[in-house]
């Protein structure tokens, strides 16, 4: 998808830098993917949150020092 967007230039070699590129096409396709990838870990943090183990952490700790 071609996309026609302003960027401040600051920001853009920010990012040109930190992801030590001179193509601002790669910079910004692993700048958008890097932010997906904290939205899905941010998702699955909130799910490991809501979900019931079974097991408090005592007894996790519990039954790996029987083991």
């Amino acid at each position: 998808m071609r996309t026609l967007i302003d960027i401040q230039d600051d920001l853009m070699n920010d990012l040109l830098k930190a992801d030590n590129t001179t193509v601002k096409k790669e910079a910004i396709v692993m700048a958008i993917k890097s932010f997906l990838d904290v939205k899905r870990r941010e998702k699955l943090a909130s799910l490991i949150e809501k979900y019931e183990f079974g097991y408090s952490a005592k007894e996790l700790e519990e039954m790996r020092m029987d083991g």
